[in-house]
């Protein structure tokens, strides 16, 4: 008999600054998840449509290009994938113009500390083996 093959947990990271995306990426590289990127919300919502079960956390910027913004994209995955651990990032406070974050979505303005980063992570991939 062979060993149970665990599927992978993914980290979603959604974030238009090559610099930032890259940042986050290393550090999201040293936990147990497989680090995907994305450069909009419509890449991201791609991804996820494909691949929704194995995304245990997503890591998305406010200000991002085309159409959706990272709180439209955030809002879309707690109506769509609530069982994704969510966490919203922009270089400055949230305002009343740009409406309330979902409650169970966590906001770190940047410049965002690694170890918080970092147990956001790991208390997704330990939500996703509960699941």
């Amino acid at each position: 008999m062979g060993q149970a093959i665990e599927p992978y947990r993914v980290a979603l990271i959604v974030e238009d600054d090559f610099e930032v995306r890259g940042l986050a990426a290393a550090l999201l590289e040293e936990t147990d998840l497989k680090v995907v990127e994305a450069s909009s919300a419509e890449e991201a919502l791609d991804y996820l449509r494909l691949h929704s079960d194995d995304v245990a956390f997503l890591f998305a910027d406010v200000r991002l290009p085309c159409l959706m913004d990272g709180l439209d994209l955030v809002r879309t995955v707690r109506l769509k994938w609530p069982w994704v651990r969510t966490v919203l990032t922009s270089g400055r406070p949230l305002d009343q113009q740009e409406g309330d974050v979902p409650r169970d979505v966590r906001f770190m303005q940047k410049p965002w500390r690694a170890l918080e980063v970092l147990m956001e992570a790991e208390k997704a991939a330990q939500a996703y083996r509960r699941n």
